[in-house]
């Protein structure tokens, strides 16, 4: 294994263990002083030794956003694992057969059709044990959820629970426009989470069916929250790296952000005010869910190679496949003679889900450039 990061091959995906496990502590100290138990999402590291760091700070199990997440997962020693994204039906055979193992996982679905079809593939497959469903509430109109304010999702429950293929467990919900939000509007967006929540557990119950798990997610909901009564366990993924955009609403400082990329200058362009670097869209992604906020970073703050820290205002603002044109976001001239072909500087990505995903493995330091260990991630989407 290299030593240092001067001898690794560029770009590759820097983790600071320093930082991350000051996030992992933050938020775990958060889900404590709101007497919550905390159910960390792993799609962002994608890792059993990040996973193993979180489970030592408390975590109660954890959610996934593939199957195959699930199932490796699992096979590293992680059993209690929470599907949160609406089944697809033809995965029903790996799922029972994840089960059969001894996982308990838990899957979800957000409509009466998805509950047929859940049903009916469920079924097809005849598990000894049922498949374990939640169903997911419609708060805000954000992304996925079936109205909870009728009587639909009740009866929805009720068919999971009668089928002997298929277990009711519960009712969640995701609290994603808060990332469009100040810290004040996310605490408020999570009291309507909440309070739906609440009606809607009372009303599953006293229509007979119990209703064991009630779950509630999203990094700055959580951490602006003002309570977590009524719930059951809180749901967070990005917290553990952080990024640009976390940074621009205020969920994180800068100095947080726990992954970067190490990339070299392969090219100067005085005539432009700029330098090239050998990531582009491929190695940093094309996500710019900065753009539009106070603080727009572009494709990535550019930091120093060995402390991590930005380098002024430099940032990546022009992206190709696999290259990346790098000046000042203020305009002002850039010091090309610091930034010699064959010199390399780090990227801090805007959403480090999708920077991540585009490596197999992490090169960990605690804080400089001095590399302290290699560890792997599992990638792709089935």
């Amino acid at each position: 294994m290299p030593k240092t990061l001067a001898e690794l091959q560029t770009p590759s995906l820097i983790l600071d263990r320093q930082k991350m496990q000051r996030n992992i502590d933050r938020m775990a100290a958060r889900a404590k002083e709101l007497g919550v138990p905390l159910r960390p999402h792993l799609k962002t590291p994608k890792s059993v030794h990040i996973a193993k760091h979180l489970q030592d700070a408390g975590a109660k199990g954890f959610n996934v956003s593939t199957l195959q997440e699930a199932e490796y997962f699992y096979e590293g020693g992680f059993d209690d694992l929470y599907y949160c994204v609406p089944f697809a039906p033809i995965k029903a055979a790996r799922a029972a057969a994840l089960a059969a193992k001894g996982c308990t996982l838990t899957l979800m679905t957000d409509s009466m059709e998805g509950v047929e079809a859940c049903i009916a593939a469920a079924e097809a497959v005849g598990p000894a044990t049922p498949l374990r469903f939640t169903l997911e509430l419609d708060v805000d109109g954000y992304r996925c959820g079936m109205p909870w304010q009728g009587n639909d999702f009740i009866e929805a429950a009720q068919r999971l629970a009668a089928s002997s293929a298929t277990e009711f467990v519960g009712i969640m919900s995701y609290g994603g426009a808060s990332y469009g939000k100040t810290p004040e509007g996310a605490a408020e967006l999570t009291t309507t989470h909440l309070a739906a929540l609440r009606d809607t557990a009372s009303r599953l119950e006293a229509a007979g069916v119990p209703c064991e798990m009630i779950s509630f997610g999203s990094s700055p909901a959580v951490l602006h929250s003002k309570s977590m009564e009524g719930v059951t366990e809180a749901r967070c993924g990005i917290y553990t790296f952080q990024d640009l955009f976390q940074a621009g609403i205020g969920a994180c400082a800068v100095d947080d952000i726990a992954v970067s990329v190490l990339t070299s200058v392969i090219a100067r362009q005085p005539q432009h005010n700029r330098f090239v670097i050998d990531a582009g869209g491929m190695g940093l992604s094309k996500d710019r869910s900065t753009m539009g906020h106070p603080f727009d970073a572009q494709y990535g703050l550019v930091c120093d190679s060995v402390t991590g820290k930005p380098i002024g205002d430099l940032a990546v603002t022009t992206v190709s496949q696999e290259i990346g044109l790098v000046t000042s976001l203020s305009g002002k001239e850039v010091d090309l003679s610091a930034f010699e072909v064959g010199s390399t500087v780090r990227v801090l990505p805007n959403h480090a889900d999708m920077t991540a995903a585009a490596y197999e493995d992490y090169f960990v330091v605690d804080g400089d450039d001095q590399i302290q260990a290699h560890w792997t991630r599992q990638n792709y989407w089935t």
